[in-house]
């Protein structure tokens, strides 16, 4: 097997039976003695004596060091063709140089990447620019997005994807130029469906205000009416911006059309919980009692789950004692209150709950256990997550793959990859098939110990064991390849993913296009901005201040500005950078117009402190002009 070679045979003895610790999961509580914690901090003692220190290396191996690729010259990429064109020349495709290949290293990465691309030739190519800028307009989650959070599938459109991408594209020329968007829609004779606007609103995601005025712009189409799936959608868009009185409108106006349906109110219940307003995420209540929806335990569920991933699991126990008395309570409900507790590291309470539910009945099934491994883990208790592991072998529910994924990652990130790859083989041992998830987990901890040997081997398994890689895992090798500074790399991976299928976050767009600009590649962190428009991918926060940012470090202010304000127009929020030296920089241009364009539309954002910096600049500027006028 590819990654026998990788495993060191000789186990490696985990604190297990031994660890002792004031957690008992039969559900009582007690304390930990002195004489304990002597005996454990002894017991650690010789388990790092006898092993060597225990924990980073995968012994055995000779360790690979990985040389920081700085990115590519323009000149030296080669050249490829492409059948798309809208307004763009040929693109640049970033390869591996050929001299390189003798760094044992980037040989290893090379077979890595034959594995992920092993047609690297006919991938699908960058558009490129006739000038090196754009007037194109285009979206984590935060959200600053977290791709192993995301739902990362392969996506397939149920809507006209030609229809959709000519739609958006007017969209986005007439909005940014403040046309009547409206009435060229009108005219262009779209054939309007549920199916195309709600992939629209997709599109639009991170730009609210295009994306409302699409919105209702296809409400007053003759032949055409929403449903629930586009008033959801829309409704997902305004919840994210925070857009509160506009979503009520709508879900007001759903209830007048008879279109509620229980996803709406979840939407909105889950909304005022992440934005912290507990008042009128328990008021969404009374609206369903308004429009004759039974408030049932699964809403409720809903609600305390809600709050609880907020990190507001106080909020979450205070409303459940409130409500208790009005439904029955049942396994989940207990579920979502430890997990909140888990979530904000409250330890005593995840105890408490996890005390009632046994006392009330209740046989913690094996989602209980894992919110427990996590919640320990979180809070760096991983002796306990381990005797609680090993309660889970000895008594049940037997551990699954999701158990030892959860320990797995956890070692992962301490780079304790010997004792990782113990519960990897032990996994194996007991008949669990291992997934992409887990994979992708040793994938990262060997990557970030800079040991690409080790990524290939795993690849290879994968390959071997018909577990090919999903999307998590070549964001994660992306990832790997642009903390590196390696981002020709990192294109290559991309091209591999979108090749197979795979649709990229913006997630995956914002780590190659920093990285470029990181290694001083302005032009190609330029082309990864126009893929991913070209992609379909609107922009989100984190992209523009990312773009902007390096606009304003090259000296490019006037089109740092036009970003800058094509952001605040769709409905985001001004950025965090230094205003200080945008305004100086148009200063010194003697642009004082702009400046008091930008400080009120600063203002109308609420980014009162950046209103005043362009205002005192555009102040200082003018007092500089009338003093050259009297000289």
């Amino acid at each position: 097997m590819a990654l026998n070679n990788l495993r060191n045979r000789k186990k490696y003895t985990v604190i297990r039976a031994q660890s002792l610790t004031n957690w008992d999961f039969n559900g009582q509580l007690f304390h930990r003695s002195a004489s304990a914690s002597a005996n454990l901090r002894r017991v650690r003692q010789e388990q790092t004596t006898a092993h060597g220190g225990g924990g980073g290396g995968g012994g055995g191996g000779q360790q690979v060091c990985v040389l920081y690729g700085s990115s590519l010259p323009l000149s030296r990429l080669h050249h490829f063709t492409s059948d798309y064109s809208v307004r763009r020349t040929r693109s640049h495709f970033p390869h591996l140089l050929s001299h390189l290949s003798s760094y044992p290293l980037l040989l290893t990465l090379q077979e890595t990447l034959q594995i992920l691309a092993p047609n690297s030739g006919c991938m699908r190519d960058f558009c490129s620019f006739s000038n090196g800028y754009s007037d194109t307009d285009v979206e984590s989650d935060s959200s600053r997005e977290n791709f192993e959070s995301r739902k990362c599938d392969c996506v397939e459109s149920k809507g006209d994807p030609k229809e959709v991408d000519r739609v958006c594209k007017v969209i986005d020329e007439l909005f940014a130029l403040d046309r009547n968007m409206e009435a060229v829609l009108d005219e262009c004779g779209v054939n309007l469906t549920r199916d195309l606007v709600v992939e629209v609103l997709e599109r639009l995601r991170h730009a609210r205000r295009p994306a409302f005025r699409f919105f209702c712009w296809a409400g007053r189409r003759p032949g055409y009416t929403h449903d629930s799936r586009t008033y959801n959608k829309m409704m997902l868009i305004l919840g994210k911006t925070r857009q509160f009185e506009t979503m009520v409108t709508i879900l007001e106006e759903m209830g007048e059309r008879r279109l509620l349906s229980i996803e709406t109110f979840e939407i909105a219940i889950k909304t005022f919980a992440e934005a912290k307003e507990r008042k009128k995420a328990v008021g969404i209540f009374e609206l369903m009692k308004k429009y004759k929806f039974k408030v049932g335990v699964d809403t409720i569920n809903c609600l305390l789950d809600s709050l609880g991933r907020a990190k507001l699991g106080k909020e979450a126990q205070l409303l459940f004692e409130k409500l208790k008395e009005r439904f029955t309570p049942n396994l989940q409900t207990y579920t979502v209150l430890l997990n909140g507790w888990c979530r904000v590291k409250n330890l005593m309470e995840a105890g408490r709950v996890w005390n009632e539910i046994i006392e009330k009945g209740f046989k913690p099934d094996i989602v209980v256990h894992h919110t427990m491994l996590e919640g320990l883990l979180r809070c760096r208790k991983t002796s306990d997550a381990i005797k609680l592991f090993e309660v889970m072998k000895a008594k049940g529910p037997s551990p699954k793959v999701r158990s030892y994924t959860i320990l797995i990652k956890d070692l992962c990130k301490q780079m304790k990859m010997k004792e990782a790859i113990e519960y990897f083989e032990e996994m194996l041992e007991s008949g669990c098939e291992p997934d992409a998830v887990v994979y992708t987990s040793l994938i990262t901890g060997f990557g970030n110990q800079k040991r690409l040997d080790k990524v290939y081997g795993l690849l290879e398994e994968m390959e071997e064991k018909g577990c090919p890689p999903d999307a998590r895992t070549y964001n994660a090798l992306i990832k790997l390849m642009t903390n590196r500074r390696m981002p020709d790399d990192a294109v290559r991976i991309y091209k591999a993913m979108t090749k197979f299928g795979f649709q990229p976050t913006i997630h995956t767009y914002n780590m190659m296009m920093k990285s470029y600009f990181q290694t001083g590649n302005y032009e190609m962190g330029y082309e990864i901005w126009e893929e991913m428009i070209r992609m379909g991918c609107c922009p989100d926060d984190n992209s523009y201040v990312v773009f902007i940012g390096e606009l304003i470090r090259q000296g490019r202010s006037e089109k740092a500005c036009q970003y800058l304000q094509e952001m605040m127009e769709k409905g985001m929020k001004a950025p965090q950078i230094d205003y200080n030296k945008f305004a100086a920089d148009f200063s010194r241009a003697g642009k004082s117009g702009i400046l008091e364009d930008l400080a009120q539309k600063m203002k109308f954002s609420g980014k009162f402190e950046e209103s005043n910096v362009f205002a005192r600049w555009a102040e200082m500027m003018k007092k500089r002009i009338k003093r050259s006028e009297h000289v």
